[in-house]
């Protein structure tokens, strides 16, 4: 089953409020932002990584950049570097390169949000592809998800 259906299960499951939308192609988080009209601080991207126990999933806004040395010491792992295209391609076979959704309990990872996206009121995330947006609340995604929200992000420049 493609993601888009597995996450749209999961959604429509849980009972809560969320759009989905098709748009032009959009590569970047701020490619989506624009597209969709909203901030790019709004917009969830999705860093993997791999660390001392395995795969991890590291969730920041938009705009921000992972800061590997503050993500490592703040999980307390001696290792973590992020994964390889080819790593990513193995692990999301449903998705395009660049497009997983933020859900990593739809693949067995843990999940770790950055605490500023823990403070926006909604979120948008690419759907499995480049095309598919999926917009909701940050609470029922932190419900649904249940992530470790610690800081391990900084505000890229302008």
């Amino acid at each position: 089953m493609p993601i888009l259906a597995k996450l749209r299960e999961m959604l429509d499951a849980s009972d809560v409020s969320y759009t989905h939308h098709v748009h032009p192609l959009a590569y970047t988080a701020r490619e989506l932002a624009s597209v969709e009209h909203i901030p790019t601080h709004e917009v969830a991207k999705v860093i993997v990584f791999l660390a001392d126990p395995g795969y991890g999933m590291a969730v920041l806004c938009g705009d921000s950049l992972v800061d590997v040395l503050e993500l490592r010491s703040t999980l307390g792992y001696q290792r973590l570097r992020l994964a390889t295209e080819a790593e990513l391609a193995e692990l999301f076979p449903d998705c395009e390169l660049g497009a997983m959704p933020p859900f990593g309990n739809l693949f067995g990872l843990s999940v770790y949000v950055d605490s500023r996206v823990a403070g926006e009121e909604t979120i948008a995330f690419n759907a499995g592809t480049h095309r598919d947006v999926v917009l909701m609340r940050f609470q029922d995604y932190r419900n649904l998800v249940q992530p470790e929200v610690i800081h391990f992000a900084r505000q890229a420049a302008a």
